[in-house]
């Protein structure tokens, strides 16, 4: 027969709850009291059952990182590997599992429906976004990263309109006039057809005021033009085939990731091109190896690590029913090698 509570209470001439509390929070009970019982519980071969806690305790000690597209998908970008080692410090402080969450079936409101977690941070869901309304009525805590300003969020982000306006106006500085900004594909986030496009039209929009500043814009008519890539650097590369192949290239490429940059190095090489000396190149995030290419790459520092340290703090208070607000974490440019003056 398989041993249980019970028989550990018995053994240890303690009541249940006493048991529970060396399992579930020792700091309630004696460092004494709570040898004895794990002693028994080894003699015994007692494993709680985590279902049988669940129910009990009305929590799972998990949170969950509710992704925007498959894990395969989302982790071809090292960012996101930084956004998740700080959920994870938090997480082991705290003892609590993370559970990496995706699209079931490509649906992402069937996850949220179904995540059996105490609470959820979530990548890009903003404001108005269909999504939303399944956080409130499940009554799940849950933390947005990057999901911008909206009444009943809690959001952990930099000001992205800011932080490109200032990436973009460096890029200018330098003299270039014809410019290829690789933005981030859209995402279909529901089935009701909520799409990821919040730090898109957010950095677009500190873009277009760097541009306007100097008289310009994006247009088919102008040399500035946006190209649309997955975050990957299989993807920057095939955009960066195609523009680099062309009679007229542009004379430096904008990333809003940095692993998009690296598929413009593989490119560039490929087709024996020199950075910065033949095209300029800049990213968006200061990925940790980001420094160790060749030429280190130009980049806009966001703080993935303390975003996901953030976010999780934040969300561990909500469960504990303790007040919290939205932070906005500082973004910094970084000038290195793969950016000069625009070639004449």
């Amino acid at each position: 027969m398989r041993a249980t509570i019970n028989d550990i209470a018995r053994e240890a001439g303690v009541s249940k709850t006493t048991v529970s509390f060396a399992f579930n929070n020792p700091s309630k009970i004696s460092k004494d009291t709570f040898t004895r019982i794990m002693d028994i519980a080894r003699e015994l071969g007692y494993v709680p059952d985590p279902v049988a806690r669940t129910l009990a305790m009305k929590q799972t000690g998990s949170i969950g990182l509710l992704l925007p597209q498959s894990i395969h998908e989302v982790f071809q970008n090292p960012y996101i590997s930084e956004i998740m080692r700080g959920i994870g410090y938090i997480c082991d402080r705290e003892g609590l599992s993370l559970g990496v969450l995706s699209p079931l079936k490509g649906v992402l409101t069937q996850t949220i429906r179904n995540a059996a977690v105490d609470g959820i941070i979530t990548l890009g869901i903003g404001p108005g976004m269909t999504v939303l309304e399944l956080f409130h009525q499940r009554g799940l805590p849950f933390v947005t990263i990057d999901g911008g300003a909206g009444e009943g969020l809690v959001n952990v982000g930099i000001n992205d309109e800011a932080a490109a306006e200032s990436l973009m106006e460096e890029v200018l500085r330098q003299g270039h006039r014809e410019i290829a900004v690789f933005m981030l594909q859209n995402v279909t986030l529901s089935d009701n057809g909520d799409h990821f496009s919040q730090t898109n039209d957010t950095r677009l929009n500190g873009f277009n005021r760097a541009l306007k500043r100097h008289g310009l814009s994006f247009g088919a008519h102008t040399g500035i033009q946006v190209h649309h890539t997955e975050v990957s650097s299989e993807s920057g590369r095939k955009v960066a085939r195609d523009l680099l192949s062309q009679k007229k290239r542009p004379t430096a490429i904008v990333c809003l990731a940095d692993v998009q940059a690296l598929g413009v190095y593989e490119e560039c090489a490929a087709q024996g091109l020199s950075i910065p000396d033949d095209i300029s190149v800049v990213g968006f995030d200061d990925i940790p190896f980001s420094v160790f290419m060749n030429p280190p790459l130009t980049t806009l520092r966001q703080p993935g690590f303390e975003k996901g340290e953030a976010a999780a703090e934040l969300l561990v208070k909500m469960i504990n029913k303790q007040p919290v607000s939205s932070m906005t974490l500082t973004a910094e440019l970084v000038l290195r090698g793969s950016l000069a003056a625009a070639r004449s």
